[in-house]
């Protein structure tokens, strides 16, 4: 025989606020607003009088928001319901306001335009984790003091693209077969700015992992120059005509391998080298004003099954002349030393027959000591153009 025992369904509670106690209502988003509370089924306003910075500590954490900005009594408008009868206790480190202690209120009025209204920071509350960049990995939320999981259900696509939305990492290029842990569950349409604005649910679901379009960080773009030919000018950097230079692309360290292109938007020609030690340098042997434009480096690298790129800003380059007139008022200065120094020596001193062929000798060592100097200070301020003309004139 089958024996059927009655049982008794028992609730507990331990004290009359819902799952969903507190909400922000009639600000710019979920993280500002008025303070409402629930009760018995309806939302109550929260009287200024009843409610102070420890107390707004933790209706920010318990909204998923970070800390307050700003406590002031009819920010956001009065509520149309009742008003909350009772005067919080908040310590400020509790998770959720249900974990607050609460007491009968002083005074049971509340006058008007005293309804408490609450601006909280805007939370830096969703990362991407395991995936070697901000913009892949599996999905974490700041929760309750903690970052933890997050699943996800069978549409896992609409989950993903709010992530990306939120972290500013373009869209979605992959979800990835959820791994073994267990994450809290959202539910979201695709449409929203940010998790926050998701349905939650209180069932664990496996850990969601997703893979952004953003996934390369923007790689670096310098100009350098080993003989001095470049220097800044008004509109970047400036370079002389017959020096050599080098354009080096480089990114920070996030996947082994990839290439980088180096593209001018002055013409069609482009250059492709592979990313040794996370960097590539393209050799010009000589400027001229064939080089002058827009350059920028591209990274490129094949990750999670899926190619993807980075583009660096434009560096403009200008092709402008070598300085001829720094070049001959150079000549000029070492020449007058040298004459200077040639009719003091005349002057101040009366030499011998023998004293003369040795000043003789002095003076024309001077003077070819001064030559080299002008034909080295030549060589290393000059372009190679330059340099031959400087010696041909010697």
């Amino acid at each position: 025989s089958l024996t059927v025992s009655s049982t008794k369904l028992i609730e507990c509670s331990t004290n009359s606020f819902s799952p969903e106690s507190v909400r922000l209502v009639g600000g710019a988003g979920l993280c500002s607003g008025r303070v409402e509370v629930k009760s018995n089924q309806s939302w109550a306003s929260v009287c200024e009088a009843d409610f102070d910075r420890q107390d707004a500590e933790v209706v920010c954490r318990d909204v998923g928001c970070g800390a307050p900005a700003a406590l002031q009594g009819g920010l956001y408008g009065e509520g149309e319901g009742q008003t909350w009868d009772k005067e919080f206790q908040c310590k400020g480190k509790e998770s959720l306001l249900l974990d607050c202690d609460t007491s009968d209120r002083e005074n049971n009025t509340c006058l008007p335009g005293n309804a408490v209204g609450l601006t909280c920071s805007e939370p830096d509350d969703v990362r991407l984790v395991g995936g070697g960049s901000r913009c892949a990995g599996g999905v974490e939320r700041y929760d309750q003091g903690e970052w933890r999981t997050v699943g996800a259900y069978w549409n896992k696509e609409d989950e993903a693209a709010v992530v990306c939305r939120q972290l500013g990492c373009g869209s979605t290029v992959s979800v990835l077969p959820g791994n073994t842990t267990l994450g809290v569950g959202v539910r979201c349409s695709g449409s929203e700015s940010s998790l926050r604005e998701c349905s939650r649910s209180y069932y664990l679901r496996p850990g969601l992992t997703v893979i952004c379009s953003d996934l390369l960080v923007q790689p670096d773009i310098y100009l350098t120059d080993p003989m001095g030919g470049v220097f800044r000018g008004h509109q970047g950097p400036e370079m002389f005509r017959g020096y050599n230079f080098t354009i080096t692309c480089s990114t920070q360290p996030q996947y082994p391998g990839g290439s980088f292109l180096l593209t001018f938007t002055s013409s069609n020609r482009t250059q492709t080298q592979p990313a040794v030690n996370h960097s590539a340098a393209f050799l010009f042997p000589a400027a001229d004003d064939s080089h002058q434009g827009n350059y920028s480096c591209v990274y490129d690298n094949y990750v999670f099954s899926h190619n993807f790129s980075s583009e660096s800003e434009l560096l403009s380059l200008t092709i402008t002349a070598s300085p001829l007139p720094a070049f001959i008022i150079r000549h000029v200065v070492v020449l007058l030393i040298l004459l200077t120094t040639i009719t003091t020596s005349y002057l101040y001193y009366k030499p011998t027959r023998r004293q003369k062929r040795v000043n003789r000798v002095s003076s024309m060592d001077l003077y070819v000591n001064a030559m080299e100097m002008v034909s080295l200070s030549s060589r290393a301020e000059a372009g190679p153009g330059e340099e031959r003309a400087a010696q041909g004139t010697e």
